[in-house]
């Protein structure tokens, strides 16, 4: 073999990472990590977050230079850029350094202008690449690359995506840590959180949403893995939730049911969450089976209120819809969470302040909200730059003239704290009891922490000179 030991190297630290994103593991990573391992003597995986002695920049490199003799590092978001040059500029030049990830493909160029040890960026899916790169294949022979060779840098063409049926799922053996919900240094009722890839691509053409294409444009058409494949890959997961990561869950609803049998069948005892569109209402057969599986969680593309925007967006829906199939989702014990952008093109600011009324008159129990972002290859592009006074800034974020970033950010914290009250805390725990997401042997945990949350939350609210009104519209919405 030519490599005995290989870092496969997730970079972002936890003093810089929220909550959300220590949850759960670097799945990407660990793809690419057991598609390497029979072709390398050994394999390490290190989560920089959970490795607190390694995260110091020296004990890293003196276990690389010890133990290593090729790095992999995961770029997936962008974030931490500057810390992570830094780290991958230290990299001894005798250690060949190969870096991939979603965020690492759209920045090429700019990692090879920051990081001058890096020898070698994977571009889109790495799992087929990877294999080449540790078995010693001529990097001008390997497709999805771009290496640095002779002072100059070379781009080799596309990979073709693979079949899904064709990638392994991540060795789970291969982790140090296990993935929890810590909040003011106490995990919350003891959950642990894993993530399990049942499809890749979407049939939807949002045109906001590029998740299915790849950084470079391809498109990955939907496809999905066996109902079989992927319950016995639910078996072998120990975390007490699991979150299905495709990006539509119920695309098939057949398969979707398939697999809720087969989990009923098994006896397996998680919670799960999904992530959905609102035309899952459309199947109460496969709601019931769900809810008797053990799902607890729809995550559910929004997006707007107002259907001149959803239309913009071509989500394939009116707001009438989404009432319509939310009163049928409130009739099962999911937990709702709903994801919206503001900031489209042409809204005003009175329509994107609706969005939390309208959150609360559908009744979804949280949600997240985001400046629409307009990338690469969004079909949005085109109509931002027909339309006078828009304009992409840094990020990918949309702004104009009348609604500067700045502005933007005002607006999405009234958004925040119109729709998110200290009641509203009040609200999850309960809805969390209702649909046993969680359960009485949970609750020593949750006691245990509340004290600290509210006295957190007070002292943002009094820091930010917000506490006033938060408390008026507490107690103003329940005197109605």
């Amino acid at each position: 073999m030519k490599y005995n030991h290989a870092l496969f190297l997730n970079p972002y630290i936890e003093s810089s990472a929220t909550s959300a994103m220590m949850v759960f593991p670097p799945t990407g990573l660990e793809y690419v990590a057991t598609s390497a391992k029979d072709c390398v003597g050994r394999v390490t995986l290190l989560d920089l977050r959970y490795e607190k002695e390694l995260s110091h920049t020296n004990k890293l490199l003196d276990f690389i230079n010890r133990e290593i003799d090729i790095v992999c590092v995961g770029i997936g978001w962008n974030r931490q850029l500057k810390e992570i040059y830094h780290l991958l500029n230290q990299i001894p030049d005798n250690i060949p350094l190969i870096v991939g990830g979603y965020t690492a493909t759209e920045i090429v160029e700019e990692l090879f202008q920051n990081c001058l040890k890096i020898d070698v960026v994977v571009r889109g899916e790495g799992e087929e690449t990877i294999k080449e790169i540790v078995s010693g294949v001529a990097l001008p022979s390997i497709s999805g690359i771009s290496y640095r060779a002779n002072g100059r840098v070379y781009h080799n063409k596309h990979r073709p995506l693979p079949p899904v049926d064709s990638i392994a799922s991540p060795d789970r053996t291969l982790r140090r840590n296990r993935y929890r919900l810590i909040i003011s240094g106490v995990n919350i009722a003891n959950l642990t959180f894993d993530t399990v890839l049942s499809a890749r691509g979407c049939p939807y053409n949002c045109k906001f949403c590029t998740f299915t294409l790849n950084p470079l444009g391809q498109k990955r058409n939907y496809s999905a893995r066996s109902a079989e494949s992927v319950v016995n890959e639910i078996e072998g997961i120990t975390a007490n939730v699991v979150l299905f990561s495709d990006e539509n869950f119920a695309v098939d609803a057949k398969r979707a049911e398939e697999i809720c049998d087969l989990i009923i069948a098994r006896k397996i005892k998680k919670r799960f969450a999904v992530q959905t569109r609102i035309e899952i209402a459309r199947y109460p057969k496969l709601l019931e089976k769900m809810v008797k599986a053990g799902f607890k969680t729809l995550l559910i593309g929004i997006e707007s209120p107002h259907d001149r925007i959803l239309a913009q967006l071509n989500k394939g829906f009116d707001s009438k819809t989404v009432r319509e199939y939310f009163t049928v989702l409130k009739k099962y014990p999911f937990y709702c969470h709903g994801y919206f952008i503001y900031g489209n093109i042409t809204e005003t600011e009175s329509e994107m302040l609706y969005i939390a009324e309208f959150a609360k008159e559908i009744g979804v129990d949280s949600i997240t909200f985001l400046k629409l972002r307009i990338e690469k290859f969004s079909p949005l592009r085109e109509i931002v730059e027909e339309t006078a006074g828009y304009h992409i800034g840094s990020n990918d974020v949309l702004y104009s003239d009348a609604y500067s970033l700045a502005a933007l950010k005002k607006i999405g914290r009234k958004i925040k704290f119109s729709f998110y009250p200290p009641s509203r805390v009040v609200h999850i725990l309960r809805k969390c009891f209702q649909v046993k997401f969680f359960t009485w042997g949970d609750v020593a945990s949750l006691l245990a922490i509340m004290p600290s949350l509210f006295k957190n939350l007070i002292a943002r609210e009094i820091q930010k000179k917000r506490l006033g009104d938060s408390l008026k519209r507490t107690f103003m919405r329940n005197a109605k």
